[in-house]
């Protein structure tokens, strides 16, 4: 664990790290979003929890990475739903800060899933609502 990773857990006890997306890309572009204000929701499937990643809680802290594995953000947990695929309301979708409409959320995320362990319309996701806590540093 880095210097600046041990300090930030201290700062935040039981914080978790993640990463946003599933590429160097898309982790930049959904950081920059966060950063911008555009960005205060992200979803994941429930079975990625079930498997072992981190499930957020409310009030709770996490850190968010860089795809290098840098600290980039500090968010809190504020909101928490479990719903289906086809249950996310567009207010959902749009509080994720990545589209303009449901359908083009929709379209995404399917694509998303279907790239990262299968996809189906009434499959459980974790959605989670969030705050800015602290910005680590520049967009990279």
């Amino acid at each position: 664990m880095t210097t600046e990773l041990e300090t930030l857990t201290q700062r935040y006890p039981g914080a978790k790290t993640f990463r946003f997306g599933d590429n160097a890309t898309l982790c930049a572009e959904l950081l920059a979003l966060v950063r911008s204000g555009r960005k205060r929701a992200t979803c994941g499937a429930l079975h990625d929890y079930e498997g072992g990643e981190a499930m957020p809680r409310v009030g709770r802290c996490d850190i968010a990475l860089t795809w290098e594995g840098s600290p980039a953000l500090v968010i809190e947990t504020v909101e928490l739903v479990q719903c289906r695929f086809d249950e996310v309301t567009e207010d959902m979708a749009l509080a994720e800060g990545e589209d303009d409409s449901l359908e083009d959320w929709q379209a995404g995320h399917r694509a998303y899933f279907e790239r990262n362990g299968g996809f189906s319309p009434d499959m459980m996701l974790v959605w989670e609502r969030f705050a800015l806590v602290e910005d680590l540093g520049p967009v990279e």
